[in-house]
């Protein structure tokens, strides 16, 4: 919702069509996805070899960060965007998911 949020920005109204927040919803959820498969051709896929508690640390920097950069108005010399933050979270948030569901199999 927040990478929705980042695109609508702040002037909209908190109501949008159905199919327009559907639309957004699918095209950040594949755009982040398409990061996540990029990211573990680069690196491999380290995160497996995580703790969740590890993983649960690098979500509460990237929140950190997330708020430097609001404190900044928005603006960074050389760290990555907002959206990419948000990204991040979002894939650490799905690893740990499935750390933790490999755990209960």
């Amino acid at each position: 919702m927040a990478l929705i949020q980042c695109e609508l920005g702040t002037d909209t109204s908190n109501e949008i069509p159905e199919q327009q927040a559907i639309e957004l919803y699918d095209k950040y959820a594949t755009a982040t996805k398409d990061l996540m498969m990029k990211k573990n051709h680069d690196y491999g896929e380290a995160w497996r070899s995580m703790r969740v508690s590890s993983m649960t640390d690098l979500i509460l920097m990237k929140i950190n960060r997330l708020k430097q950069i609001e404190d900044n108005d928005g603006k960074t010399k050389v760290s990555e965007g907002v959206d990419a933050n948000y990204s991040d979270i979002i894939n650490y948030a799905v690893f740990c998911l499935i750390q933790l569901g490999a755990g209960n199999n």
